[in-house]
């Protein structure tokens, strides 16, 4: 198995809802439809699926409440942070944690979509960030 990440799909409990928060951050939707919609995010794809549809198609037992993963939005510096937490918020996300210094010499954040899914939004000095938004280590 090749050391990447494909798709990663939020279980969510309102499609219009989550479609509308994330095309006012600005993003757009490659594909959608009345079940999915999915956004091409460089290399990978984010996809937003009914929360129940995605337990029952993983033979899981009903969907809990979000927060055992956490997703990061990388940044170039620590002004973006502060203003992709306010940018988010005016979209309709909840902040979670305000840009604050780390312990590992960076500045980050926390939001919550309209699903509760939590949004890191960080600077990590030591991580370069690309022209298309590929972080290297």
């Amino acid at each position: 198995m090749e050391q990447r990440i494909s798709l990663v799909t939020l279980g969510i409990s309102d499609l219009t809802r989550s479609s509308r928060f994330y095309e006012a951050l600005g993003w757009t939707p490659a594909f959608a439809n009345e079940h999915v919609v999915f956004f091409q995010m460089g290399g990978m794809v984010l996809a937003l699926w009914s929360r129940d549809e995605l337990a029952k198609d993983a033979n899981l037992p009903a969907a809990g409440t979000p927060g055992a993963i956490a997703l990061a939005y990388n940044v170039r510096s620590r002004a973006e942070v502060d203003a992709t937490l306010v940018e988010a918020q005016e979209a309709g996300a909840r902040i979670l944690k305000a840009g604050t210094e780390t312990p590992w010499g960076g500045y980050s954040g926390y939001f919550a979509d309209p699903d509760g899914h939590p949004w890191e939004v960080a600077h990590n000095p030591a991580w370069t960030i690309a022209p298309d938004g590929s972080i290297r280590i």
